[in-house]
């Protein structure tokens, strides 16, 4: 068993109130509100450690670094907002996904990323 440290205390705390995956500069950033000089190979060291204990899986957005959000959770899907760069979770899935393989193949998984702008960049600013 490992030990609970104010670092690791943190880095779970940001993981569990993000909306979506996370990078580890936006863990590290959100992080270090709550633990001022936690550095990156903090971040990684408890980042690694959580993968092996189960706590945490990745996520993959083709063409950008590894994200992390918490293990276990049900099947879903992500957005990842085109201005502000914010990888949010999608509720549901559309089962007809395997329909789109060749004939006579066996689909095993799938990974869906839609792409567009979250309401706070798609909204004009008042100010």
């Amino acid at each position: 068993m490992t030990r609970k440290t104010e670092q690791r205390s943190a880095i779970h705390e940001v993981l569990k109130a993000a909306e979506g995956p996370l990078s580890v500069p936006e863990i590290l950033i959100r992080a270090q509100e709550l633990v001022p000089g936690l550095g990156t190979a903090t971040v990684y060291r408890n980042i690694k450690m959580a993968i092996k204990e189960g706590h945490l899986a990745t996520v993959d957005v083709p063409g950008e670094p590894v994200r992390y959000e918490a293990a276990g959770q049900h099947h879903h899907h992500h957005f990842k907002c085109l201005a502000c760069g914010k990888v949010y979770d999608i509720e549901g899935c559309f089962e007809a996904l395997d329909r789109l393989a060749p004939r006579d193949y066996q689909v095993e998984g799938h990974e869906l990323t839609l792409y567009g702008r979250c309401s706070a960049c798609r909204t004009p600013s008042i100010f």
